[in-house]
């Protein structure tokens, strides 16, 4: 992405204003100005937006609204919609927004189109960036996650586990990583659940492995759920749960833009990243209800519902990731519709039994503004996965706490690790918000990183 920044002393200001601070700065106006923002009836509103002229017909600078400082429900986004409404040129702040490094950032999202398949001109726009602001890590982290949106937004018939693993092996060439993937009789021999999840489709299913960074550094792992189209299997969704089902590898997306900060930043870990790549098919040879496999960790899995397979692919992924016993293994995953009946598109939720992480995750995701809300590893629901025939099944009956008994089926396959953590994420913004195009999205990655920056850099 050509960058967002720019050092310039012309820069048009942007002046933030509330409605309790309107009046106060409507009087440091020329009265030219004055008079044209009341004629123009602007009423500093959070997303109000008024060009004020210059006596040369140039834009002598720009007011935008803001929710006032005590508000309980402030945007630390809300600069982002700015992109969308500012003719071209460059900017800068003229005052400060409620968190300057965020407004920042949330510009250079704002600027985020999706152009694969039509025009869609990105704003030409420029910002100078606010003083105490690291420009470069704020393009770092916009630039992943607009990888991330990338990879979502893209349909199945573009991204499928081949193409999945393009984009995966393109990444790990950019920073010089290692790059193996895992496919056909070996995939089936060592990864039993991945495969049989994907066997159906014409797509071959694959386990790709990334390996970056310093041998002696920490072992930090990442897991992403990779299931480039899910029907749901046998198990068919109906056609309204399938339609955005191209987002169902989301966790593979966010997983590649974390591995990118990761990488672009130098932070000190040795880092592997495996990404199990499918697509959830029907046909003739598709994995079926009670089907029983044997999961690479031994453990014996009965299928109740073969549209709970994001759960056995990310499975036998973790058993591999957790037989190093990394310092820290986490995986995401657009998993359950429990999480977002409980929690909403926005707000994901995660789960550890590390106390330690589980504070400052919540600490990171609070200061990124990537929301993130602690749920429990329930012990009394654990039994809910027991099986009459295997060990365990991949959905139990009843329908209640479908995300935590998710979290407790994935925590059977991590032992050694000394810290994990779970993500389920949406993924997806339904709606438009200011820096949040209505599409895929990056959650969890930024909050994540800013925890693996503060404890590798």
């Amino acid at each position: 992405m050509p960058s967002v920044f720019e050092t310039s002393s012309t820069a048009t200001p942007i002046t933030f204003v509330t409605k309790s601070s309107w009046d106060q700065v409507a009087e440091t106006l020329p009265p030219s100005q004055r008079q044209f923002a009341r004629a123009s009836a602007f009423a500093a509103k959070p997303g109000g937006y008024l060009a004020l002229p210059a006596t040369d017909g140039t834009i002598a600078q720009v007011l935008f609204g803001l929710e006032e400082e005590s508000a309980r429900s402030r945007d630390l986004f809300r600069p982002g919609a700015l992109p969308g409404l500012l003719p071209p040129g460059t900017y800068r702040f003229a005052n400060a927004p409620h968190d300057a490094r965020l407004a920042a950032l949330a510009f250079a999202l704002g600027c985020y189109r999706f152009a694969r398949y039509r025009k869609a001109d990105r704003p030409d726009v420029r910002l100078v960036p606010p003083d105490g602001v690291d420009a470069a890590e704020i393009e770092r982290i916009a630039d992943a996650a607009m990888l991330a949106r990338d990879l979502i937004n893209t349909p199945s018939n573009d991204m499928g586990p081949d193409e999945l693993a393009a984009a995966a092996q393109a990444l790990a060439a950019e920073f010089g990583a290692s790059f193996a993937c895992t496919i056909g009789e070996e995939l089936a021999k060592s990864f039993p659940l991945i495969h049989a999840v994907g066997m159906a489709s014409s797509r071959a299913p694959r386990l790709i492995d990334i390996v970056w960074g310093d041998p002696d550094h920490p072992k930090v792992t990442l897991v992403g759920k990779g299931v480039c189209f899910d029907t749901g299997g046998l198990d068919l969704k109906p056609s309204s749960g399938m339609l955005i089902m191209k987002k169902d590898m989301g966790g593979a997306a966010n997983v590649l833009a974390l591995t990118r900060m990761v990488m672009d930043a130098k932070l000190k870990v040795r880092l592997r990243v495996l990404i199990p790549a499918v697509e959830n098919a029907v046909a003739g040879n598709a994995f079926r209800p009670l089907d029983i496999f044997t999961s690479r960790k031994g453990i014996t899995v009965e299928i109740g519902n073969t549209d709970a397979e994001g759960r056995l692919v990310l499975a036998d992924a973790l058993a591999l990731a957790d037989e190093e016993a990394p310092d820290l293994l986490i995986d995401l995953g657009t998993l359950t519709g429990a999480a977002r009946v409980a929690l909403g598109p926005d707000l994901p939720p995660f789960y550890t039994n590390d106390e330690t992480l589980a504070s400052d995750v919540a600490r990171c995701a609070v200061k990124e503004n990537d929301p993130l809300w602690r749920m429990p590893l329930w012990p009394p629901y654990d039994a809910w996965l027991d099986s009459k025939t295997a060990t365990i099944t991949n959905a139990p009956s009843g329908g209640f706490a479908g995300s935590i008994t998710c979290a407790l089926f994935l925590q059977r396959f991590v032992e050694r690790a000394k810290s994990w953590l779970h993500v389920d994420i949406f993924g997806w913004t339904p709606s438009a918000k200011p820096a949040r195009p209505e599409g895929g999205e990056c959650q969890a990655a930024r909050a994540i990183y800013a925890l693996l920056s503060e404890r590798y850099a």
